[in-house]
């Protein structure tokens, strides 16, 4: 699934282009919410659909210079994992 950006702000880069800033959540362009179940319109965010939700990320991203927060649950439902590590029993069950 390909996710735009909402966020709490935004910013000018010296490109003139407008950027996120602030808690950044994802948005798929076409719907009034983000992935975490957020309205858009109730909590005043700012849709950013020029921007992709792999941008944002903090570890990675080209446009993440002034990005405080990324939404957990949204992270979640996009796919990240909270650890890299694959979850195995280490004993099993007789």
């Amino acid at each position: 699934m390909r996710a735009a950006v909402a966020a709490t702000g935004s910013w000018t880069d010296p490109d003139g282009v407008r950027a996120p800033s602030g808690e950044v959540h994802a948005w798929v362009p076409g719907t009034n919410q983000t992935v975490c179940r957020l309205s858009l319109h109730r909590s005043q965010l700012l849709r950013f659909s020029h921007v992709d939700w792999l941008d944002v990320q903090p570890a990675t991203g080209r446009v993440a210079d002034e990005v405080i927060a990324v939404c957990a649950r949204c992270a979640a439902g996009m796919g990240r994992r909270r650890d890299e590590r694959r979850w195995t029993r280490t004993n099993p069950r007789p």
